[in-house]
């Protein structure tokens, strides 16, 4: 591979010289330029983005940190950020942290020594007086996505409280009565915030909560599953379970199928999240549908809105809209 001084000594010039013409800094003559970018053609010299980065402080990377690369929702909010960014001339730094606080930390550690001009925070469960000290101490442009937050930084979430309340009132107006709820962990914001619009729903109705139909999940399949045995050694099984993601609304199905429990028929079952998987299982599975590609996307852009107006930044808290779709999961014949 060609280096900076291959370049320099073809066009007859010197590193510095390179160097101002590469970063567009300081005066170069034109015909001097002219002889450099003839000589990086021709040596088809590809600039460190390191060792710009150094000079200029910009490293043209974001970092990514996700909670479990396996759930089919966060590749696609990752894709609508990758492709965002490189539209931008930007890379992305993918992490996945499973979901573990400690490896969550460790990958922030990493991007900070990465030098990235940006981190893209999913799902995080870190408390705030933590992501506090951090974003100050990587004083770099943070985005908060599907979560939200009481500090200064830029957010991005869906309405889960509605969204919650949508499912579950959609299995109540359907005729069922006897309704669980699969919750996400509990040290989840949006898992939290689900079973608010569970309550919710439950409350305006009318039907008292009953907490032995409240079960606690780990947004996995196999959560899902272990989460559905419970429900189904209760005295009263329940008639309809409101999934707070679809890789446990997934599980719970297969559970039911094995115990030969009918669905709809029996019990109906509504996820959320609307991943493409909840299409092609049978029934397909009703669910909450979020707009995860742009979601991935949006971020991209406030960070770089960030970088562009620098202190001048009005931090902002997007809220996007949760869409029902109702599939054969949860209809009665």
């Amino acid at each position: 591979m060609a280096t900076i001084k291959d370049v320099a000594k073809l066009a007859g010039v010197s590193v510095s010289t390179v160097s101002r013409v590469l970063n567009t800094s300081g005066y170069v003559e034109k015909t001097t330029e002219e002889r450099v970018i003839a000589a990086i053609k021709q040596l088809n010299y590809k600039p460190s983005q390191i060792a710009r980065g150094l000079v200029s402080k910009k490293t043209k990377t974001f970092g990514l940190v996700l909670p479990d690369i396996t759930n089919p929702f966060f590749p696609e909010v990752a894709r609508g950020a990758e492709d965002e960014a490189r539209r931008h001339g930007y890379n992305i730094i993918l992490c996945n942290s499973d979901w573990d606080i400690q490896k969550e930390k460790m990958y922030l550690g990493i991007l900070q020594e990465k030098c990235v001009d940006g981190i893209i925070l999913v799902g995080s469960r870190l408390n705030e007086d933590y992501l506090g000290k951090i974003m100050s101490v990587l004083a770099t442009p943070f985005v908060l996505l599907d979560r939200t937050s009481t500090l200064d930084v830029h957010s991005i979430s869906t309405n889960n409280v509605l969204g919650s309340y949508l499912a579950t009132k959609h299995l109540i107006e359907q005729g069922y009565q006897n309704i669980a709820h699969i919750a996400g962990p509990p040290l989840s914001p949006t898992a939290q915030q689900r079973l608010i619009g569970y309550k919710n729903a439950l409350a305006e109705h009318n039907i008292p909560l009953d907490l032995v139909l409240v079960v606690e999940g780990d947004y996995r399949i196999s959560g899902g599953a272990l989460a559905m045995k419970r429900l189904l050694h209760l005295k009263k099984v329940p008639d309809a379970v409101f999934c707070a993601n679809d890789l446990m609304a997934i599980g719970a199905l297969e559970v039911l199928q094995e115990a030969g429990v009918k669905v709809p028929d029996q019990v109906a079952l509504v996820g959320y999240d609307g991943i493409n998987l909840s299409k092609y299982v049978y029934p397909r599975i009703s669910t909450i549908i979020q707009p995860t590609y742009k979601m991935g996307s949006t971020a991209v852009q406030l960070i770089l809105e960030t970088l562009n107006k620098g202190t001048q930044t009005i931090f902002k808290h997007i809220e996007l809209e949760p869409v029902l779709a109702v599939r054969e999961s949860s209809l009665k014949k």
